[in-house]
């Protein structure tokens, strides 16, 4: 089992995962707000440049060169998407989050990362498995990658509608109508839906159908770890928009390494 280990960076608290153990990374805790990524990039390593973007809910990944070739938004300055993976060594690619999945890849091989944020919109839009093309593009091959899925909302506490879990099911099961997904859904092992009370109403567990992407694009279930934590459930370490309706985030981030292994 791949474990996870809580650090300390002059008193604030965050995370690493033992699959990432070949690259400085971590999941930052609320006690880091409102520090920005590159500041945080400083407690990973103090020669890496950080990279970002203004993230949008949707599927696109971009490099590096990609974001410095494009022009950001005028009132933020930054360039739209979802995703970066690294090109060269000392990149520093970060995700924000707050209830969606913050993801954290690694190749072994290449020392390259990538940094994704998987709401249910991304999911829906197979943001993980799209990066995982990218990354073969690059030169990855599918068995050197690691990835890690950090603190998000938990299934059990995660109500959504039928219509949103249907979406997000068409990612992973054979096309039918809204009935049928979310029978399909039922049926699969450690299904990612719980029952839910309300009337049109059921709990989705994101991360579970992010491993189920992975697991159909030829990713194995040793290659991929889950934080044990909820940020709904955890308020002591996390902010949580379901619970606190703040524009207040998370940052996430992973350095590429200076020399592959």
């Amino acid at each position: 089992m791949h474990t996870w280990h809580w650090h300390n960076w002059q008193g604030l608290p965050y995370l690493t995962c033992s699959l990432l153990k070949d690259w400085y990374h971590g999941f930052f805790t609320q006690q880091f707000w409102p520090r920005s990524p590159q500041e945080l990039t400083k407690v990973l390593h103090p020669d890496a440049s950080a990279y970002r973007l203004k993230q949008v809910h949707g599927n696109i990944v971009l490099t590096p060169q990609e974001i410095e070739n494009q022009t950001g938004e005028e009132d933020s300055g930054l360039v739209l998407g979802d995703g970066v993976m690294s090109q060269r060594p000392l990149q520093a690619v970060w995700v924000a989050s707050a209830d969606c999945t913050p993801v954290l890849i690694g190749d072994v091989k290449t020392g390259q990362v990538a940094a994704l944020h998987a709401g249910w919109r991304g999911t829906a839009q197979k943001i993980v498995p799209q990066s995982m093309a990218r990354l073969q593009e690059k030169g990855s091959k599918l068995d050197d990658l690691r990835i890690a899925m950090g603190p998000a909302i938990a299934g059990e506490v995660y109500q959504v509608s039928v219509q949103v879990a249907a979406e997000i099911g068409a990612s992973i099961t054979p096309h039918g109508g809204e009935e049928q997904i979310i029978d399909a859904l039922y049926q699969l092992p450690n299904s990612p839906l719980l029952k839910d009370p309300s009337p049109g109403k059921v709990r989705l567990d994101v991360r579970r159908v992010n491993v189920l992407q992975l697991e159909t694009f030829g990713i194995s279930a040793e290659q991929i770890a889950i934080a044990p934590y909820c940020t709904y459930q955890t308020p002591e370490y996390f902010f949580s928009y379901r619970r606190q309706q703040e524009k207040k985030v998370q940052w996430s981030g992973i350095v590429s390494m200076t020399t592959p292994l």
